[in-house]
């Protein structure tokens, strides 16, 4: 293929989208998502390229960290400690607060600070149909709010050639 013909290029180009629902418990919980990212890299075709693996959510975060038992329950506390639940928030104040409120609204400010620390998403080169993830490194979901614990809609994109 020749790459300066645009035309070329644009018919070599793959782009493909899935949405996963994932299930969550409790708050903080970390889900190794990483064999069902594995299975639409897979299943896209495309050889070189990216997965963005993307949270709809402002509660819970994509991550890539390592699958270890105690490291998870290491970065749980850190999260409690960089926000805790029970500080104050001006979010949950609910006799001040004005926009984005449900009817069944609950207190977690908390979760939406952590949030910020993790982020939304979460982006891996595609190599020889691989996803480039080291030696350790999974992807994870990472629910944060414990009154949310309801399927998440996790967006993965795959886009290459």
């Amino acid at each position: 293929m020749n790459l300066e013909n645009s035309a070329e290029l644009k018919s070599a180009f793959i782009s493909k989208t899935s949405t996963l629902i994932i299930n969550t418990s409790a708050a903080p919980e970390f889900i190794d998502i990483t064999e069902r990212v594995i299975s639409i890299v897979e299943k896209s075709e495309v050889t070189n390229g990216i997965a963005t693996i993307y949270s709809r959510h402002t509660t819970s975060a994509i991550i890539i960290q390592e699958n270890e038992p105690l490291l998870l329950n290491d970065m749980s506390s850190l999260l409690e400690t960089l926000s805790p639940k029970n500080s104050r928030y001006g979010h949950n104040d609910f006799t001040i607060r004005t926009v984005n409120m449900n009817p069944e609204e609950c207190p977690n400010g908390h979760s939406h600070c952590q949030h910020l620390i993790l982020g939304s998403s979460e982006t891996v080169p595609i190599a020889n149909g691989l996803l480039t993830l080291g030696q350790w490194q999974r992807v994870f979901v990472v629910e944060l709010d414990e009154s949310k614990v309801t399927p998440r809609e996790i967006v993965v994109q795959v886009m290459g050639i």
